[in-house]
């Protein structure tokens, strides 16, 4: 029986239901196109193509573990956890006898891969490029289609597709970037994949000169297996996995292949599970505000019909089973078609991601049934929930009070709505101060947005009580701009609730906004300017391709001169990971200043580390401790702590000597070369004219470079928050249109009672401006407490970088859609005759 008065409802009311209904479809659609973000991480396939040939691959662990033992009421809970590394781990070549003695197994074909960056005008089509040794070409397998293998140490064999695009043949030569310097190679033959390979260029040298060029020695990148003929690959797999008990040697068949073979791909599941959890986390949290606004106001509306149900012997309980399968209906229809439009949102949303290079495009999108079920069942819910919430008062009071009130707004707001916004104010004040406390970036973020929701909830519950606060405050103002003025002036002070479900967007829309464009500055200034003070340098030597190598330091070096090799790599303590660096320790004090606020880093060697303040902080070091971790390749390392330095944010946590980093990274050459040196930046261009590619800065002109690259990594956090944003720009717009939309009698009677459409009009946009006005104070606080936190957390300082031109320009978006968004509806409803409208039945 209630299903269908339900379903009349809300086929007699659509126009009513329309405000719902578009919220509940972009919230669904927000949901589910994240959840394929989350589905895609846990679940993407990374398919192979070095490996195609090679049914089982024994690779290095590329984990570091962590095992933990609780004893606790006499039960023992034990824990595992596991963290990728940041840099490719290598197995022992000796392995290669134990595998070859393997039941099973035809042949053992050990692989090298490398950095081989080839220099050509034309490049490599956004391909990665990689070396190996030609024995291993069989693995994929490449075969030659021209000329011959490779055999002397610059021979060089390179793929169909960089030869076409390049314009390159038998007998031609070609200069590679590798780990090395460049060096000049003779093309011996051209090779053709037997099965597709796209993400990658393949350069294939004598094994010789791939061992130099891989610079492990006793090492290989991974182990191809091949079977003997009728072999099952899965017995083989058990195998293999017997004969290497006792090492941690990873074994691979089938789809497990491709993350042994795409590293990049591998980490980038992991990047994107806490994308689109932390995307999920804050849209959920958005979109259950803004629902629960958008039934507030689609109840209110309907306050007078309630009314006379509750006058005509209808119970509490039948207005609340009605709201709530009416909501579950307009939900159900809503929640269907937006969580299929997720679909393709979230395949859009992961190509946005492959094309800025935060996600490789080795990792397959996936779409399962997962997201949008979750989409669907998350907007039923929240569907449901904001229908109850927002029948709560017209259930509880007597129907002679409910019908009173359906003429005009309740003087008073319930005092559990006030108590309710006042907790929730408190828990925002609470996480304010705890983002002061926070130093690291995965931990500071999803409390910055978290904060940012739950003070604009306390906006919305305490709406109407600031709606009324700044109508005291503006109405001598208001007044001055004549008889719309006074209008909008009645209105604000009447219908306080109604102008509450306006701000609550509004507010989010600017507060949310403005945090996400300025938390990114914010954090990007402070570390420039800490690294624009720790550059001493005269120059800085940096590279167009993968890096400078270490032949042009060493060409720089001289005795008055001080040159400083910088690598980067990431390092884990415990499961804790850190950006790192490794330097050049001798001048290094004529170059670098990290701002060393213990020890000194004169002690600075391969057997000693320096750590930044925040990590000596989340350790308890000091000079003379000692730090056990992971270097980026896996290995173990003990070291003792030299000095402790403050401006960790410019140039990493952790500090070692170049030595010692150079070995454990996937790139040995430097990211950069610091120079002190009376010489002009002609000399230096003059010493280095056998490099191609290397450009002599100066510190300044090095600063403008990183930060070009902190935009493009800031591009991706935008990316990342957009959709948010531009839901809550539509919920402006949709909140917005609804209340204007709802009173178009009140505007009849206006112009019966003499006002004309431009005074009307004039007194919907002084409303609009007046919401506006307290929506941006109150917007722009909430933006700048969270700042201002994040600042103290993350740099040290109550300076949160905010652009003017930007901020303006938020304010002057917001401001256009409001004004569009009542301006439309509004015009609209002016049009009918106000005799029709007066006259006509509710």
């Amino acid at each position: 029986m209630m299903l269908r008065h339900a379903l009349k409802t809300v086929r007699a009311r659509k126009a009513g239901f329309l405000g719902a209904f578009v919220a509940l479809l972009c919230a669904a659609a927000l949901i589910s196109a994240c959840g394929t973000l989350l589905d895609t991480g846990l679940r993407g396939t990374i398919r192979t193509e070095r490996y195609a040939a090679a049914p089982v691959v024994v690779s290095a662990d590329q984990y570091v573990h962590r095992t933990t033992v609780k004893h606790k009421h006499g039960k023992t809970k034990v824990k595992h956890k596991a963290k990728p590394i940041a840099e490719r781990a290598w197995l022992p070549a000796g392995l290669e006898t134990r595998l070859a003695r393997t039941p099973g197994v035809a042949r053992v074909v050990p692989e090298l891969t490398f950095l081989a960056q080839p220099s050509t005008p034309a490049g490599t089509g956004g391909r990665t490029a990689y070396g190996h040794a030609w024995e291993s070409a069989v693995l994929t397998p490449y075969r030659l289609v021209s000329g011959a293998a490779p055999r002397a140490a610059t021979d060089l064999v390179v793929d169909r597709d960089l030869a076409a695009r390049a314009h390159l043949a038998p007998g031609d030569t070609l200069t590679v970037q590798s780990t090395r310097a460049p060096r000049a190679y003779r093309i011996t033959g051209i090779a053709a994949p037997a099965t597709g390979v796209s993400h990658q260029t393949s350069l294939f040298f004598s094994a010789a000169e791939a061992r130099r060029l891989a610079a492990h020695p006793g090492q290989v990148t991974a182990f191809g297996v091949l079977p003997e003929q009728g072999t099952d690959p899965d017995r083989l797999k058990q195998a293999v996995a017997r004969a290497l008990r006792g090492t941690t040697a990873q074994v691979s068949t089938g789809d497990a292949r491709g993350p042994v073979e795409f590293l990049d791909a591998a980490a980038a599941r992991v990047r994107l599970v806490s994308m689109g959890a932390a995307m999920g986390g804050t849209s959920l949290l958005v979109a259950i505000l803004v629902v629960v606004g958008t039934f507030a106001l689609t109840v209110q509306q309907r306050h007078r019909e309630l009314a006379l149900l509750r006058a005509l012997a209808a119970t509490s309980g039948q207005i609340r089973r009605l709201l709530g399968r009416e909501a579950l209906i307009v939900g159900t229809v809503a929640g269907t078609m937006g969580a299929l439009l997720g679909l393709p949102l979230g395949a859009w949303l992961q190509s946005r991601f492959v094309a800025l290079g935060a996600v490789p495009a080795t990792l397959q999108h996936t779409t399962g049934v997962f997201p949008p079920f979750a989409a669907l069942v998350a907007t039923l819910a929240g569907a449901w929930a904001a229908a109850r919430l927002a029948s709560r008062r017209i259930t509880r009071i007597r129907p002679t009070e409910a019908l009173a009130e359906a003429r005009a707004e309740p003087a008073r707001v319930a005092w559990g709505r006030i108590a309710a916004g006042l907790v929730l104010l408190a828990g925002g004040v609470v996480l304010v101060v705890l983002l002061t406390s926070l130093r690291t970036e995965p931990a500071s973020t999803p409390v910055t947005f978290l904060a940012v929701v739950v003070l604009s909830t306390s906006v919305a519950l305490l709406g109407p009580l600031l709606v009324r606060a700044a109508v005291l405050l503006l109405a001598g103002p208001l007044r001055l701009t004549g008889h719309g003025g006074r209008l909008a002036t009645a209105n604000l002070r009447g219908n306080a609730a109604r102008m509450a479900s306006v701000v609550t967007p509004l507010t989010l829309l600017i507060g949310m906004t403005c945090t996400v464009l300025f938390v990114q500055s914010t954090l990007g200034d402070a570390a420039r300017a800490q690294a624009r003070a720790g550059v001493t340098a005269d120059w800085v030597v940096a590279a167009q391709g993968p890096g400078v190598p270490a032949a042009a330091a060493w060409q720089l070096r001289t005795d008055h001169d001080a040159v400083t090799e910088v690598v980067r790599t990431t390092v884990r303590v415990g499961l804790d990971k850190y950006p790192a660096q490794g330097v050049t320790p001798e001048g290094l004090a004529r170059t670098w200043d990290p701002e060393v606020t213990a020890g000194s880093l004169d002690r600075l060697t391969d057997r000693t580390v320096a750590v930044s303040e925040i990590a000596a902080d989340q350790h308890h070091l000091k000079p003379g401790s000692t730090l056990s971790l992971t270097l980026g390749d896996g290995t173990p390392a003990t070291l003792t702590v030299a000095a402790v330095y403050a401006r960790g944010l410019g140039f990493g946590d952790l500090t070692f000597a170049h030595d010692l980093v150079v070995h454990h990274v996937d790139n040995p050459l430097a990211s950069s070369v610091l120079v002190s040196t009376a010489r002009t930046q002609t000399q230096l261009a003059t010493t280095l004219r056998e490099f191609p590619g290397l450009r002599i800065l100066s510190p300044g002109a090095a600063d403008s470079l990183q930060a070009d690259r902190q935009q493009d990594n800031a591009e991706v956090n935008y990316l990342a928050m957009g959709l948010v944003l531009a839901f809550t720009a539509i919920a402006v717009v949709n909140t917005l249109a609804m209340s204007v939309a709802e009173r178009v009698r009140e505007f009849a009677l206006l112009r019966l009672a003499g006002a004309t459409r431009r005074q009307v009009l004039r007194m919907l946009r002084t409303e609009v401006l007046s919401v506006l006005t307290l929506a941006t104070a109150l917007g722009s606080g909430i933006a700048l407490a969270v700042l201002t936190a994040f600042s103290v957390g993350m740099t040290g300082r109550a300076a949160p970088t905010v652009t003017p031109l930007l901020y303006v320009t938020v304010v002057a978006i917001a401001a256009l859609l409001a004004l569009v968004a009542a301006a439309l509806p509004g015009r609209v409803a002016l049009r009918v005759p106000a005799v029709t409208v007066a006259t006509a039945k509710d």
